[in-house]
């Protein structure tokens, strides 16, 4: 049996035939067959491991601490990461959160002046059949110079590649009688079609790591880019990676993580949402983690924040790896002469200086206009290509500073902005889009993960609001998710629009009333029901225009 005949298939998506014809060859789907069947053991096995340490930690109360097992990696001053390639040593500023189906923004960043581009397969992307073949497409045209008027790849912002987490499944492809693991699935076609290509062009593969929670997830990706490299003749060390330390138990298994992928890192990337949800996934049950109003109390400034960065920019320097920081999500306004352009633009050089003045070696925007004042405030602070000779000696990092959480309460403001983001999110997904504008903001799936888990945890402790002291309930959740559904259906111009949205917000009160934590939104909707079928009855294009969209 060959290995074609072990897998299937679904046909392509209406008006995508020729792009699915062009990825989808007898020579990749033999490729990503192999590579599926070789993996997918190890992706059920990390999957295990992180229910059976979720558990551990709830049934013994134990808080996570640096690893006895492996204090020897830490305390070894030796080893070193092996040096990144040229194209990766000065990026200062990327574009981030960039679903790569959106052609038209797509080709705007590759005619930036960013030095890089993470291409989101996750977070900022909406995993629908059209979008993932559209966006592997599009990588495939940029990569091969099909675009007209942007540079040659090895001139354009770098790609920084970004397959979904462990936690997303393929649905349109069987492999041996079980849906494809969605990173492999992404990576496989990116590394098939466009691999030699990067390497040859000195311009790649290089790769962004989703949702690692731990050194034993690095290391089966190190094994991942090993088999790859061997089976498509690329030398050792070609593929290189930056993973995202968004969980909290990763972040006291930085330098394990960066041992593993000592041959293929690009170091470590921090970022504020997902991390700070990740507390709640982990600890939410216990009181002593009640994260309060992040709206008003949790920004970098904050210990918990503030240690978590000083600590990966320390491993990553110490070991020779780069170190980036968050994105700025805000949306600068178009008139450079107003007020509100002026706030903005200072809200976001002073909370970018912070990381700049922590040592970061580069960090993302979203707003195409904050790339060329981002690329300045580095070249007003910093001496030559990145920061790898701020090694922070000046730093302890302890347990006890990681894990603690900021004072603070919950405000009516801030628990009205969550279950909006949250519903707003939800409909954005059920319309094909991972991403959407909210108050100035850009927000995607970590916004919305942790916007539902905060809404989550007030209920389950029963929060006062600092306002009034009402107490967090379902029926206080539910009259404020009626109360936004009025204010947000007068922007809804069709009754398929309207209908979508009341499902949204169904949706995201059951997501916050569930007895127990539904680990991750995305895959709470991507294994749901009701996103399958709306995909399955041919409802969700690849953009839709109900909802307005400010332009960038």
């Amino acid at each position: 049996m060959s290995g074609l005949d072990n897998m299937e298939l679904s046909p392509p998506p209406p008006g995508l035939e020729a792009e699915y014809e062009r990825l989808f060859t007898t020579g990749s789907l033999l490729f990503l067959h192999e590579l599926i069947a070789t993996f997918e053991e190890d992706v059920v096995q990390v999957l295990q491991l992180r229910v059976s340490r979720k558990a551990q930690l709830d049934h013994s109360g134990d808080l996570p601490s640096f690893l006895l097992s492996s204090t020897h990696i830490r305390r070894d001053p030796a080893w070193r990461v092996l040096p990144v390639p040229p194209r990766l040593q000065r990026r200062h500023v990327d574009i981030g959160d960039l679903a790569p189906c959106d052609t038209q923004r797509f080709i705007q960043a590759l005619q930036s002046p960013a030095q890089g581009i993470q291409v989101d397969f996750d977070d900022g992307n909406c995993p629908t059949y059209y979008n993932q073949i559209k966006g592997l497409h599009n990588v495939f045209k940029a990569v091969h110079n099909q675009f007209p008027n942007v540079p040659h790849i090895s001139q354009a912002p770098v790609l920084m590649l970004r397959p979904r987490a462990w936690n997303m499944v393929e649905h349109n492809m069987m492999v041996e009688g079980k849906e494809a693991p969605g990173p492999l699935f992404d990576f496989g076609i990116l590394m098939f079609h466009c691999g030699e290509t990067l390497l040859q062009n000195k311009s790649g593969p290089f790769f962004y790591l989703s949702k690692v929670e731990s050194f034993m997830e690095a290391r089966l990706w190190n094994k991942i880019f090993v088999w790859t490299q061997q089976k498509l003749g690329l030398p050792q060390g070609s593929i290189k990676a930056t993973v995202l330390i968004e969980n909290v138990l990763a972040a006291f298994e930085m330098e394990e993580i960066l041992y593993e992928l000592r041959e293929h890192s690009a170091g470590l990337n921090c970022g504020i949402w997902d991390y700070s949800a990740s507390f709640i996934n982990k600890f939410g049950p216990r009181r002593a983690f009640l994260l309060p109003d992040r709206s008003k109390y949790v920004n970098m400034e904050k210990r918990f924040l503030r240690s978590y960065m000083d600590l990966l920019v320390q491993s990553c320097h110490r070991r020779g790896a780069l170190a980036t920081g968050g994105m700025a999500a805000s949306l600068l306004p178009q008139d450079p002469l107003s007020d509100s352009h002026r706030r903005v633009m200072a809200s976001v050089t002073r909370l970018k200086l912070l990381e700049i003045k922590a040592g970061v070696d580069g960090f993302m925007v979203y707003d195409l206009s904050l790339i060329e004042p981002m690329q300045k405030l580095f070249k007003l602070h910093t001496e030559g290509d990145n920061q790898l000779h701020q090694l922070r000696n000046d730093v302890t990092v302890t347990p006890d500073d990681l894990l603690s959480m900021p004072s603070g309460g919950v405000t009516l403001y801030g628990l009205k902005y969550n279950v909006a983001v949250g519903v707003l999110f939800i409909n954005a997904w059920l319309s094909g889009k991972g991403h959407f504008f909210y108050k100035g903001q850009v927000e995607d799936s970590a916004t919305a993960e942790i916007s539902r888990s905060q809404v989550w945890q007030w209920i389950r402790h029963q929060t006062q609001l600092e306002d009034d002291s009402r107490v967090m309930s379902r029926r206080l959740v539910t009259d404020l998710t009626k109360e936004l559904m009025v204010d947000l259906w007068t922007v809804c111009k069709s009754d398929r629009a309207k209908q979508r949205l009341h499902t949204a917000a169904d949706m995201f009160l059951e997501v916050v009333l569930k007895r127990d934590f539904p680990e991750f939104i995305t895959t709470y909707l991507n294994q749901d029901h009701t996103f399958l079928s709306s995909q399955n009855n041919g409802q969700v294009e690849a953009l839709d225009t109900d909802m307005p969209q400010p332009k960038l």
